[in-house]
């Protein structure tokens, strides 16, 4: 079966968004360009950790490369609008891979399919360049080349842009609880600090 990849390079649109109530989400990345729109699911925390782990990007192209970089979004490139629907998703995402290349001042974020019996949260750093700031691959942890991928390439405006909406995103679910840090349910939840009475 031959595998597809899904290249905007740059697309229209690309942010990280949720379908369901709070509790009961879906994680998606999803990429609009040319006509066509793609969406692939991903965990929470990969949502989180993508985020992270592309301002430590930005940051070390900005020490390393000198690129400019926005301090904080442009209003006008803050988008806070819902998903495009319908909200198909292509695959489920096992593993993000991140590359910055020098000759084009773009940041490269690889979305990989999840393998077989896969289960584990990845994040892959890849070189796109000789130069690029991060290179932190294995040999060994290689995903097949006959999984989908979802391919986006962005400015460093862009970039930043999309790290605001996914730390929105991932900040708008259940609000913890004071005492044990669990996630509240509208309803309350079981707290042990409580000794398992309803909070």
């Amino acid at each position: 079966m031959t595998h597809q990849v899904h290249a905007f390079e740059p697309p229209e649109r690309f942010v990280a968004g949720t379908v369901g109530e709070p509790g009961d989400r879906t994680f998606f990345l999803q990429a609009r360009g040319g006509g066509r729109v793609v969406s692939v699911a991903l965990e929470k925390v990969q949502v989180s950790l993508l985020a992270e782990k592309l301002e430590e990007l930005l940051t070390e192209a900005s020490r390393r490369f000198g690129v400019d970089l926005p301090e904080a979004p442009v209003l006008a490139i803050n988008d806070n609008e819902p998903l495009d629907t319908p909200v198909d998703e292509e695959f489920r995402v096992g593993t993000l891979g991140l590359a910055f290349d020098v000759d084009t001042t773009t940041v490269v974020i690889e979305a990989i399919e999840a393998g077989e019996g896969e289960a584990e949260v990845e994040l892959d750093e890849d070189d796109e360049d000789d130069d690029a700031p991060i290179a932190d691959d294995d040999e060994d942890d290689e995903p097949d080349d006959d999984l989908d991928r979802l391919r986006v390439r962005l400015t460093p405006e862009a970039t930043r842009a999309f790290i605001d909406r996914a730390r929105r995103v991932v900040a708008a679910g259940r609000p913890p609880c004071p005492l044990c840090g669990q996630p509240l349910d509208p309803a309350g939840h079981l707290c042990p600090r409580h000794n398992g009475y309803h909070r």
